[in-house]
């Protein structure tokens, strides 16, 4: 067996992350081979993975962020099973990776994110070395894009919660878009405007108003007219440019906005928390 030495160690705990006695273990059993060592370390994380796997993680970190051109933005959600574990900078350093290399690589999908490689590693790969490390179920639950003349980021404090908002004009002053970033994180809108919200959310608005009038014993020849009345009131309460302005509650997000530039409006949005 080759002798495994304090400076090998110290460098594969630089490299995995993992605990000292974690790494001494990794390079004996690879006998001294630092390439099977890492993959040892790997491996490890995976069998923790696999054990794990029907664990609740439910804490993490959600972060957003845009490219340098502020033209394309980003959400990605990491999540983890314990708050200590979601404050741990390593942790909070692994999901900040993960927003970069969406940012940079612009992927179509979550899949896609989780199987880009960061310096030859899959970050698929790096979760579940992180696995290894903590013994704590880690996945990249979420990945949100957009794409616009301007897309502006916001993230809660605590990183619990994380919006970006696309808007189809640059060149406005900045308060204007976080105010409406700030909007999507506070209330939480199901599209940006009716038109946008699907067919198959607008009948099931429809048949829970008809359901909540015909228990309140309305007439049937009722129903349908009632029903739209509350569809109406959904979309005022749900779709961004139709909400109140948190901020000016006389102003609804679309009058905000034109009363800035008569063209200005939201193009898409993408929000995501761990707890609504």
């Amino acid at each position: 067996m080759s002798q495994v030495t304090i400076a090998d160690i110290t460098k594969l705990r630089k490299v995995t992350g993992a605990g000292m006695m974690d790494c001494k273990k990794a390079l004996e059993e690879a006998n001294g081979d630092m390439e099977k060592a890492i993959e040892n370390i790997r491996k490890k994380g995976q069998l923790v993975a696999s054990k794990r796997a029907d664990r609740d993680a439910s804490e993490g970190a959600v972060l957003s962020g845009t490219s340098a051109d502020g033209k394309f933005g980003a959400v990605i959600a990491l999540n983890c099973e314990t708050d200590f574990v979601a404050k741990n900078q390593d942790f909070i350093g692994l999901a900040q990776l993960i927003l970069n290399s969406a940012i940079e690589s612009k992927p179509a999908d979550l899949e896609s994110l989780k199987n880009f490689s960061v310096n030859g590693t899959k970050l698929g790969d790096l979760v579940v070395e992180k696995i290894g490390i903590t013994g704590e179920k880690m996945d990249i639950s979420y990945y949100g894009c957009v794409e616009a003349e301007k897309v502006i980021s916001y993230i809660h404090p605590g990183n619990q919660l994380a919006c970006i908002a696309g808007f189809n004009l640059a060149g406005i002053e900045i308060q204007v878009y976080k105010d409406i970033a700030m909007q999507v994180a506070a209330m939480n809108p199901v599209a940006v405007d009716k038109d946008f919200v699907t067919k198959e959310r607008i009948a099931k608005e429809l048949e829970i108003g008809r359901e909540q009038a015909r228990l309140d014993g309305k007439a049937e020849n009722m129903l349908d007219k009632i029903a739209e009345g509350k569809l109406n009131k959904f979309f005022k309460e749900s779709t961004l440019l139709n909400q109140e302005f948190i901020k000016d509650n006389k102003k609804t997000i679309k009058q905000y906005l034109q009363g800035v530039n008569k063209e200005l409006t939201v193009t898409d949005f993408r929000r995501y928390a761990l707890k609504d």
